[in-house]
């Protein structure tokens, strides 16, 4: 791993053993810099996008301390990274030769890359006529310690070796120096690394001893060099060292989710004074405000990101990022406050009875920042619950974002789920819960998921668990089941460590649809099973150990010590594990595959046999299998997966990813009317007025059209219109069962990055068109043509702007 300051080209190069120390020795080496060089705050870091730096806590962390996390966009486009590569390719130039000239194997290039990195340091740049080091440091670096890489060192001797008569030095291999006083030697015959004082050395740099000896053929077994990297397990994320860093910013970053407007990059926030649901109560601005409150208020939120009144009890020093301005600058004009205008918003309010709702009125409240180009957040429609927010020119609009947006909103309903065994206790269908929490509990019993209990291993963090309580809906979000799940948190795992694969292919809405086509045209029957506690018959593929439930019983040896001292082994796939759906789903392949089932190589989540009789098809979605084919058949494949399973034979499909299934005397009808009603009511525009079109007219002229980019003179959308959101939500909805508006809403998500109003009435103008249209959907119908038919059209026109043909 490399790092490089932009400003004076030192470089700092670490050997890793594994990728799963890059986020520790990172962040080691951040803490290392702040505490040497106090005065010199990071203000920004580059990484690559490699999955070992995109890690939340990391990200917490650098916003805590004031520092710009900038990822590489494109991971295989080395040249958005170019210093640090640069970097590497001038190590891999400096350290080749060196290997060369000596007689070290290839297996010795860590030496090699470590002896380049100090030479690199040494050097002065194109960029500087002083060396790196001189920069850092202040003083000329002394090059009296330099010796020829790979050439002999006579080393001293300890003196409890040593005899009266026999050698006092013995011959090594110089690899190198730590420090100008340090040097790095191998012994020749084992290749173990140690140090030795420089002063105390003799050099030859005419002679270049081989591993092994000074012999001219080297023997096979000695011409790889066996070293160990240097041990991170001090620096391993999950070990107390870093996990104490990492909380020590967590309050920092609910602070700073307090209040999302802070990170706006628009002059004027759109800010409703009805208190949303989506976002955290505020102080409203009276419209008539004098000189001295305006004046109080803005010495307040000198510093960004932090609840109004309070005090940073660690303040930092920023550099150049952060402008403080004084009171007096801030504050506006009597023009400015003049300028405070009251927008009445009409989608929610009912026009035939406006005396029981007050209308909605936004106000535009202007935030001095003359500095435009910081990141343009918004936050998310479940804002109150997870404190996420998202980056407009970072967040990708694309399918898993849309379904993302889509379970949030189907989870969704006027009675919250409960979050604990005691919210369940307080309830009326307490005994519900209790019914279900004990289902669960014999459930893992009779899977023997539970290892026994043992003193957690040395340098092992066990993963925590909790309780998740979910009611069962059917297809009218009418509630069948109440469920309860003893889950692991997962995000305590370490990849490479604790899991290594955890892609688990499910059905998606594409191939269902082909399949419920399919079902039609063949006249075949659907059936839905759904497999109980399906993750538990998973077996591991690595140890994992979890803290002990409240309620398990510590052996009496065991009794007299802490209970913190102790965990238990897990022998199944619980859920919450990383891997657990994969164990599960590697589980069912290997179950089918051996009576004869083939896997589909495109969609691997489907599984097909044909027999004489007739065939069948089985579309996974986790545990929720639909099978489809002739009757028989289905009927020998549910007998075949019930003597293995577990399993709740649910009838004909009726509700699937969302999806609503009705099964018609001619046909099969699909529709989401259910999560078309959530969609409406979760934004506000159950009531507004019905339209008959998901689009208004658009115009030739780039300067009429109303979907046209944001103008210079156009203020983006503040962060709490959840523009992101509706477009996700949309997505979902135009991608499964509402094609007909999927150009609308495709045409609006190119502008997720800088939204304006003429946009968000674009999102609108498809909730009033949803309101009219609720129970639209696909029909199948039997007897229609079954060939399958592809159509692309090139809008040459749809980009006016740019002129570009979407296709």
């Amino acid at each position: 791993m490399v790092l490089i300051d932009a400003s004076t080209r030192w470089s700092h190069v670490s050997l890793l053993s594994t990728r799963n120390f890059a986020f520790a020795n990172l962040l080691a080496q951040i803490i290392r810099l702040r505490s040497q060089f106090p005065d010199y705050s990071i203000k920004k870091i580059r990484l690559d996008n490699a999955g070992e730096f995109t890690s939340q806590s990391f990200n917490d962390y650098c916003m805590s301390i004031g520092i710009d996390v900038d990822i590489q966009f494109d991971p295989h486009v080395h040249t958005q990274n170019g210093l640090a590569e640069s970097l590497i390719k001038r190590l891999q130039l400096i350290a080749r030769p060196l290997l060369m000239k000596s007689r070290l194997p290839s297996s010795a290039w860590g030496y090699a890359i470590m002896h380049a990195a100090n030479l690199i340091r040494l050097r002065p740049t194109a960029y500087h006529k002083f060396s790196p080091l001189q920069l850092i440091s202040g003083k000329e670096p002394n090059m009296s310690h330099l010796k020829i890489f790979g050439c002999s060192v006579y080393v001293p001797i300890a003196p409890p070796y040593r005899t009266k008569m026999g050698p006092q030095r013995r011959l090594r291999i110089c690899v190198g120096f730590k420090s100008p006083s340090i040097i790095n030697y191998l012994e020749p015959m084992t290749g173990d690394l140690f140090t030795a004082r420089f002063d105390d050395c003799r050099f030859d740099e005419t002679v270049f001893p081989a591993l092994g000896g000074d012999i001219k053929e080297m023997d096979p077994r000695t011409k790889d060099i066996t070293w160990n990297a240097t041990n991170l397990s001090f620096l391993d994320s999950r070990t107390n060292a870093c996990e104490q860093e990492i909380q020590k910013i967590i309050h920092l970053q609910n602070v700073a989710n307090q209040l999302p407007d802070a990170f706006t990059d628009s002059k004027k926030v759109t800010k409703s004074h009805v208190p949303a649901m989506n976002a955290p109560s505020r102080i409203e601005i009276p419209a008539e405000i004098s000189e001295r409150t305006l004046a109080n208020e803005s010495m307040i939120r000198k510093k960004r990101g932090r609840p109004l009144g309070s005090r940073d009890l660690k303040p930092r020093k920023f550099k150049q990022q952060v402008v403080v301005c004084d009171a007096k600058e801030v504050q506006p004009s009597q023009e400015e406050n003049e300028h405070f205008e009251n927008i009445a918003l009409e989608d929610n309010i009912n026009n035939n009875d406006t005396s029981k709702e007050d209308p909605i009125t936004f106000e535009e409240v202007n935030i001095p920042d003359k500095d435009r180009n910081v990141d343009n957040f918004e936050i998310s429609i479940n804002y109150v619950s997870n404190g996420i927010q998202w980056n407009r020119n970072d967040i990708d609009v694309n399918d898993i974002f849309s379904y993302a947006i889509a379970i949030d909103i189907m989870n969704e309903h006027d009675d919250n789920e409960p979050k604990s065994i005691d919210e369940c206790r307080r309830r009326n269908d307490w005994p519900k819960w209790n019914e279900a929490i004990q289902v669960e509990l014999k459930s893992l019993e009779k899977r023997n998921v539970f290892g026994p209990i043992v003193h957690t291993p040395k340098g092992v963090k066990p993963v925590g668990f909790k309780w998740v309580f979910v009611r069962k809906r059917n297809e009218k979000n009418e509630i069948f089941r109440y469920k309860a799940r003893l889950v692991a948190q997962g995000f305590s795992q370490m990849p490479g460590i604790d899991y290594d694969e955890t892609y688990s292919p499910v059905v998606d809405a594409t191939t269902l649809r082909f399949l419920i086509g399919m079902s039609v045209f063949e006249r075949l029957q659907m059936r839905l099973m759904d497999v109980v506690t399906a993750y538990l018959y998973g077996s591991l593929d690595t140890d994992i150990y979890m803290r002990i439930p409240g309620g398990f019983k510590i052996p009496d040896a065991y009794s007299s010590k802490s209970r913190d001292l102790f965990s238990i082994k897990l022998q199944k796939s619980l859920y919450g594990l990383k891997q657990s759906g994969r164990m599960w789903y590697n589980r069912l392949s290997e179950y089918l595959i051996k009576e004869g089932y083939k896997n589909d190589p495109i969609s691997p989540c489907v599984f097909s046999q044909r027999s004489e009789s007739g065939f069948a098809i089985i579309a996974v979605y986790v545990d929720d299998l639909n099978i489809i084919g002739t009757p028989n058949e289905i009927e020998n494949t549910a007998k075949y997966l019930m003597k293995e399973f577990e399993m709740k034979d649910l009838g004909r499909t009726k509700f699937c990813l969302g999806i609503q299934i009705e099964h018609l005397r001619n046909g099969i009808f699909i529709h989401q009317s259910n999560y078309t009603e959530k969609l409406l009511k979760r934004f506000y525009m159950d009531k507004a007025h019905p339209l008959n079109s998901p689009m208004v007219v658009r115009s030739l002229n780039v300067h009429d059209d109303p979907f046209r980019p944001c103008e210079d003179d156009e203020e983006i959308l503040g962060p709490e219109i959840p523009y992101l959101s509706a477009i996700g939500a949309l997505m979902y909805l135009a991608n499964n069962t509402r094609p007909h508006f999927a150009f609308s809403v495709n045409l609006l998500a190119r502008y997720s990055s800088s939204p304006t109003r003429r946009h968000w009435n674009g999102v609108k103008h498809i909730f009033r068109y949803l309101n009219g249209t609720i129970d639209l959907g696909l029909y199948f119908k039997n007897g229609a043509n079954a060939t399958l038919i592809g159509y692309a059209d090139a809008g040459y026109l749809s980009d006016p702007q740019k002129a570009k043909s979407q296709t």
